[in-house]
């Protein structure tokens, strides 16, 4: 169970802290460049059972590096390119921008490893790693950083509607087809992925009841469920529709902590179901 966002500000923070103490959260993505960073790594330190993987920010956030550093990758404001899709386009085609992603990229690794925690994952804000040349430029250069799991956005409908008959399909025909492109990419480098990840439909809508029955109806395999709790929203870069202490009160809740304890499933991060060499 992983918490996202870990780093974005303090109520995120102290949310993560609790779900993890009380709950079921047993893994954390952390902005190293967010503005609570500094909080958020003090706060792993105090629970080294909390697995702690890198939150790559590429959108919707600021750069590592300065911002006359990555300039192809950055608007006037300092912030990255709001746009998800001229920006996909701009790696792509524009080698300066691609040489000052794989900066970028190495910039964040870096101050990961700084913090001293040890990696457990890496993945992207909003899946932009999953974008053909970021996931090349972060599975290249995440080897030299040791990671050895990595999020692949890959959400079963099926079992969505099991849950919830009445959730309609949605086929994210671009990011299924991404993430299966980075799903082969780090199968051929050894690096781990779970075989299903839950989070994408209900992104900051991951109720109790749907995280109860979700937990009952995981499929076979290794699977992941991320959320976004927070003790309210309303800070800064917050998304308006969350329903972050909602999430909060999910990771919290006493039946959702008993399905998620039951003998059928096995809670732990990333680094603890990795392959046996």
């Amino acid at each position: 169970m992983t918490a996202d966002d870990f780093g974005a500000a303090p109520e995120v923070n102290e949310a993560v802290e609790r779900a993890h103490r009380e709950g079921i959260v047993t893994a954390a993505s952390l902005m190293v460049t967010g503005p609570a960073m500094a909080d958020a790594v003090e706060r792993a330190r105090r629970m080294p059972s909390l697995r702690v993987g890198l939150h790559l920010v590429l959108v919707d956030g600021v750069p590592s590096l300065p911002q006359n550093s990555v300039p192809d990758l950055t608007e006037r404001s300092g912030r990255f390119r709001a746009n998800m899709t001229l920006a996909g386009i701009n790696m792509s085609f524009n080698p300066a921008a691609r040489n000052q992603l794989a900066a970028e990229v190495t910039a964040q690794f870096e101050a990961f490893r700084a913090t001293g925690l040890a990696l457990d994952h890496v993945n992207g804000h909003k899946h932009f790693h999953v974008h053909p040349a970021i996931a090349k430029c972060v599975l290249r250069i995440g080897r030299q950083f040791g990671v050895r799991a990595v999020r692949v956005p890959l959400e079963p409908s099926d079992v969505l509607q099991r849950v919830q008959p009445e959730t309609p399909v949605r086929h994210q025909w671009l990011l299924g087809y991404f993430a299966r492109s980075l799903l082969r990419r780090a199968r051929r480098l050894g690096i781990f992925a779970p075989d299903h990840v839950f989070g994408i439909r209900w992104s900051g809508a991951m109720t109790r009841d749907r995280l109860r029955s979700l937990i009952e109806a995981l499929p076979e395999g290794v699977s992941e469920i991320y959320c976004h709790p927070a003790l309210s929203g309303g800070f800064p870069g917050s998304a308006a529709k969350y329903r972050y202490a909602e999430e909060l009160a999910a990771l919290t809740d006493s039946e959702v902590v008993a399905a998620a304890r039951s003998t059928r499933i096995r809670l732990g991060a990333f680094t603890d179901f990795l392959p046996k060499r």
